[in-house]
């Protein structure tokens, strides 16, 4: 089930994106703004991920060095 998740935050995200410049581009009065918030969050759900996997990646090496001193 958590494999399948992370499969669709991958395509949301993305798209996301893209809907919202597609929106942006093709709309010619004031109402482009309404296509802002749609594009921030799927930029902030691509930004979060690749920070939480950084983080998750420095731990794991904190780990594997505590193991080595220990012997």
């Amino acid at each position: 089930m958590k494999l399948e998740k992370s499969y669709i935050f991958s395509l949301v995200a993305p798209l996301m994106i893209l809907l919202s410049l597609i929106g942006f581009i093709s709309r010619k009065d004031s109402k482009k703004i309404f296509y802002l918030p749609i594009g921030l969050m799927g930029i902030f759900i691509i930004s979060e991920k690749e920070l939480s996997r950084g983080l998750k990646r420095k731990k794991i090496l904190i780990k594997i060095k505590s193991f080595r001193k220990i012997k």
